[in-house]
């Protein structure tokens, strides 16, 4: 299923749940410090295409259909908006963390900061879901920039092996088949194991609000200012 994209190509609209005849939606939050590539990296997996130049993300859920070992399923990435590196909000952090079935945490070789960032935003990972259900990758972006590396392959290699996780190091604008098995691998683990009961899942959505998409936050507008619209009219009268 292609996916459009919107607003002078620089994000990719937000597109209801696809009915998937086995049921199964992998849910995927991917967080980061700000300026690391996560939009680039979702885009890419998402559409193989690598796009330069976005607007600064406010969080943003794509959504489309995969084959996951000869099976479809639905796959949700929420792309979370950068983190301050002086300002981290745990609260922000644990929003997306709840509603996820996996983490990618991303930081880039560029950027020293945005590499140690990782261990606390590991550590609330683990602080929302202690029992380690929820799988973590770490992914390394901006490979290709040797000339600017601030990071190198074996201290993320290290740092993933503490933290036991995953590590990739890919770069969003070179290189395709190296994002697209960094979250390929995470949607590999997930579907092997046995999806929630439906209660325990009603009780989780209805405990934790899915992120919203730009167009359900522009109805929502409109409504609040046709109501309001309707009470000023009849108070007039």
């Amino acid at each position: 299923m292609k996916m459009r994209l919107i607003q002078n190509m620089s994000t990719i609209a937000e597109y209801p749940a696809p009915e998937c005849p086995a049921g199964r939606v992998i849910k995927i939050a991917v967080i980061g410090a700000s300026g690391v590539g996560k939009t680039a990296l979702v885009v890419r997996f998402l559409t193989r295409r690598f796009i330069g130049d976005y607007e600064r993300n406010s969080g943003t859920l794509y959504t489309r259909e995969i084959q996951v070992d000869g099976e479809q399923v639905a796959i949700q990435v929420q792309d979370t908006p950068g983190v301050q590196v002086c300002g981290l909000s745990g609260e922000q952090v644990a929003r997306s963390v709840r509603w996820a079935d996996a983490v990618v945490l991303v930081y880039s070789v560029t950027d020293r900061q945005s590499f140690e960032l990782v261990g606390q935003l590991h550590q609330q990972v683990r602080q929302v879901h202690p029992d380690s259900r929820v799988p973590v990758a770490l992914v390394a972006n901006k490979a290709d920039l040797l000339h600017a590396k601030q990071v190198e392959p074996q201290q993320g290699l290290k740092l993933a092996g503490a933290l036991g996780c995953a590590f990739c190091q890919v770069s969003a604008s070179e290189n395709y088949n190296d994002v697209h098995n960094a979250f390929h691998l995470l949607c590999r683990d997930l579907n092997k194991q046995p999806p929630p009961p439906s209660g325990s899942e009603k009780r989780r959505t209805s405990l934790i609000p899915r992120p919203k998409s730009p167009n359900m936050q522009d109805l929502k507008r409109r409504f609040k200012q046709a109501l309001s619209a309707k009470v000023r009219t009849v108070t007039s009268v």
